[in-house]
């Protein structure tokens, strides 16, 4: 909990009660359904949780802003990023219910009235997001297919309406069809050795339909 004061320092009372709850909530879960390794949730903080706020240091979400979360897992970076914006809409999914299970177990105890999560593929959701977030799922090129037609028009933050994509590594041959993605290095923002790799990929979308 140190580490998400040390980067964010201006957390309200209910926002700390809220990460120090995840803890706990995580390690019980887990016990019953395995959703998180157990070297990662030795790290929680590290690896899950810092790396999912890594995208709040990018853009930070304006109120009423729709996000949707796709193979959300255990609700990362979605549940994170939900507890840093309260007034934001999170719609989380994966495609294993047992994880979506854990997800809405999880958004109920610390009180996220801003999240649904349902076990649904992205390419059958139907609504429209500012942003599409997501941890490394699949490779851009067919994550950008599954979800390239349900992007808002209208953008009302600095960064225009797209993919926010947690990756690490060396992503040069990935992003060779996309010349208009911007990679942002989390260890600009983060100390931790985690991040040395780790980047926030923003790709804006065109309105498709």
């Amino acid at each position: 909990m140190e580490l998400i004061l040390k980067y964010f320092p201006d957390l309200t009372d209910e926002q700390i009660r809220q990460f120090e709850m995840l803890k706990d909530l995580y390690e019980d879960w887990n016990s019953k359904i395995n959703v998180i390794s157990r070297k990662d949730i030795e790290e929680l903080y590290v690896r899950h949780v810092l790396h999912s706020l890594g995208i709040f240091k990018v853009e930070e979400f304006k109120p009423g802003t729709k996000i949707m979360d796709v193979g959300t897992g255990g609700g990362f970076p979605g549940i994170p990023l939900a507890i840093m914006h309260p007034e934001v809409d999170f719609y989380l999914i994966d495609v294993i219910a047992k994880k979506i299970k854990v997800v809405n177990e999880v958004a109920s105890a610390l009180g996220l009235k801003n999240v649904r999560a349902e076990q649904k593929r992205a390419e059958l959701v139907k609504e429209n997001f500012d942003f599409i977030v997501s941890r490394a799922v699949t490779n851009m090129p067919d994550f950008v297919n599954w979800i390239k037609d349900k992007v808002k028009k209208e953008s009302k933050h600095d960064l225009k309406n797209g993919i926010l994509y947690l990756k690490g590594g060396d992503l040069s041959e990935e992003l060779i069809s996309f010349p208009n993605a911007i990679q942002y290095d989390l260890s600009d923002y983060f100390d931790e050795e985690f991040f040395e790799t780790k980047k926030v990929v923003h790709l804006a979308l065109k309105y498709k339909k």
